[in-house]
């Protein structure tokens, strides 16, 4: 038997949300390893996409699988426990909860450890100053920090990340690349993301999602070697970002 060197498979799936059709048919291939990344306008179906990977939205046409697994529709705690993890875009923190309080409680039972605690401090030192502080006190890029660190507070094959870099500071943000280089080295990770220029320095490969249909998908070295085509796509290309 061939093994399938995607984690993830999107198939042709269909997402309503009350009335209203937000996906036509999204089709895309996450590859084993390093970082995906979805970009599009706004509106154009991102989140959605990662709320139905995820069980939060129903999908009504088409299959999700993860690895050898179909996840379509699944609990979102089931499809959790399969190793999926989410950041959405508002954090998804506690804020009446200390630091520490937020990480345990993101831990499967007996699953929080020194050695990932440790990890995490290495990769976000603030998190370790601040371990006692309620989240409520923290800024805005360390509560990101703070609901990244959630996400690998225990062993994650897959992290989906919806818009890490919204309304933090650029110092802040070329510090998270180096963090989402180094959480990809044993993680795969599947971002949505505005920042085209964050975007670019990490991603491997790329889907632009339009009007709920994958408009374009490949290579990100292509992507970003085609300024028209970012145009097209995105109406900015990475030279305006420059």
């Amino acid at each position: 038997m061939t093994v399938s060197p995607h984690v993830l498979r999107v198939d042709d799936i269909h997402v309503d949300i009350g009335p209203y059709q937000i996906l036509h048919g999204v089709s895309l291939n996450v590859p084993e390893g390093g970082v995906s990344v979805l970009l599009g306008r706004n509106g154009a179906g991102k989140t959605t996409t990662l709320r139905a990977i995820m069980g939060l939205w129903r999908v009504r046409q088409g299959a999700i699988s993860f690895r050898t697994h179909d996840i379509t529709n699944l609990h979102t705690a089931d499809i959790a426990r399969r190793g999926i993890a989410y950041v959405p875009e508002n954090m998804g923190i506690f804020g009446g909860l200390t630091v520490e309080e937020n990480l345990r409680l993101a831990a499967s039972a007996g699953r929080f450890d020194a050695a990932r605690l440790k990890r995490i401090f290495e990769l976000f030192p603030a998190m370790e100053r601040f371990r006692a502080k309620p989240a409520w006190s923290l800024s805005g890029g360390q509560k990101q920090m703070l609901a990244i660190s959630r996400a690998i507070i225990e062993p994650r094959a897959m992290i989906l990340i919806d818009e890490p870099t919204k309304g933090l500071a650029p110092a802040i943000i070329r510090a998270m690349v180096e963090v989402f280089r180094e959480i990809a080295r044993d993680t795969t990770i599947l971002l949505v993301e505005q920042n085209f220029m964050f975007a670019s320095e990490l991603g491997r490969s790329v889907a632009v999602i339009e009007d709920g249909r994958v408009a374009h998908h490949g290579a990100m070295a292509a992507l970003v070697a085609d300024h028209e085509l970012q145009t097209r796509l995105l109406g900015l290309s990475l030279d305006a970002h420059q």
